[in-house]
């Protein structure tokens, strides 16, 4: 038997099919992670068994009572017509790519009408939200930064001013955990509670030079500012401490590239689940196959 690829390690689209070649792997798959695998104490006579998978059937049945269990029953799996090969597939191609999976794309790759590979997109971004809910706050060192992204019609003004932008705003710890939320705009008051829900009291922010970010320091942060019209992109204050916005930039920069490029385009309506499924490949970048866990175990 061929060893598994460990979790940091990103498996080739020939060990994925040499994985999960056929419904029954995936069927099993999912009972590995939802219930510990096929071998566990009936919910319904106690005894500890094997259940054993009926045929043509996303079932598997205890051999002395034959209580059922469904691995995809309460999932967006459930009554699927569209094979799990397909849906193991499409999670596959969102853990692997970094600039995301359009619908069109999908619907090349899995050979289905684009409205089920735009329905099956739509579907793994909410597991994806589901897998990256974290209670724990952001500290050490945080840098928070907003972006406008998509507006402009054609022959349009270009950058903030442009019409029907969307706002949104960035908090990453470094080495750390990224957030990214859709917001109406990047008043004070529309910060403020956002930084409260997300930053640890007495961490160091870091953030450009819009004056909506002067809530910091009330708020018992160590806040340092790079002013970027006048060139300053880094501010080095001590060995441990040099306030920049680089690492959350660097999110956004390749979040539009994705837009132009991938997605051409995306409503208001849907921003924040596409801002949840790359700040979940972030998040988890470093473990592509734990990543792809992940989302089977959000089912």
């Amino acid at each position: 038997m061929s060893k598994s690829p460990s979790a940091s390690a990103e498996f080739s689209v020939r060990e994925f099919f040499a994985r999960f070649p056929n419904e029954r792997a995936c069927l099993e798959h999912i009972m590995s992670v939802r219930f510990g695998g096929t071998t566990m104490d009936c919910p319904s006579c106690g005894v500890e068994t094997e259940f054993h998978k009926l045929r043509d059937r996303r079932v598997y049945a205890c051999p002395h009572c034959l209580c059922q269990i469904a691995p995809t029953a309460n999932t967006v799996l459930h009554d699927t017509r569209t094979p799990l090969v397909s849906w193991f597939y499409a999670m596959y191609l969102f853990c692997t790519t970094r600039r995301g999976v359009s619908g069109k794309e999908l619907q090349r790759q899995l050979g289905v009408t684009y409205k089920t590979a735009y329905r099956i997109g739509m579907q793994i971004r909410k597991l994806a939200e589901k897998a990256d809910n974290f209670d724990a706050l952001l500290s050490g060192h945080v840098e928070i930064d907003e972006a406008y992204v998509g507006g402009r019609s054609s022959g349009g003004k270009r950058g903030r001013g442009a019409p029907n932008k969307t706002v949104v705003v960035g908090l990453v710890e470094r080495k750390g955990r990224m957030v990214a939320r859709v917001v109406p705009n990047a008043k004070t008051e529309t910060l403020r509670p956002i930084v409260h829900e997300n930053v640890a009291p007495g961490a160091t922010v870091s953030t450009d030079e819009l004056l909506s970010y002067g809530l910091l320091s009330k708020d018992g942060c160590r806040h340092g500012r790079v002013n970027h019209k006048r060139g300053e992109y880094a501010r080095y204050v001590c060995k441990s401490v040099t306030f920049h916005t680089n690492t959350v930039e660097g999110f956004w920069r390749l979040f539009k590239a994705s837009v132009r490029s991938t997605h051409v385009s995306i409503s208001p309506k849907h921003m924040q689940r596409y801002l949840n499924e790359f700040a979940f490949r972030v998040n988890n970048r470093k473990r592509v196959n734990a990543m792809f866990d992940l989302l089977v175990g959000a089912l």
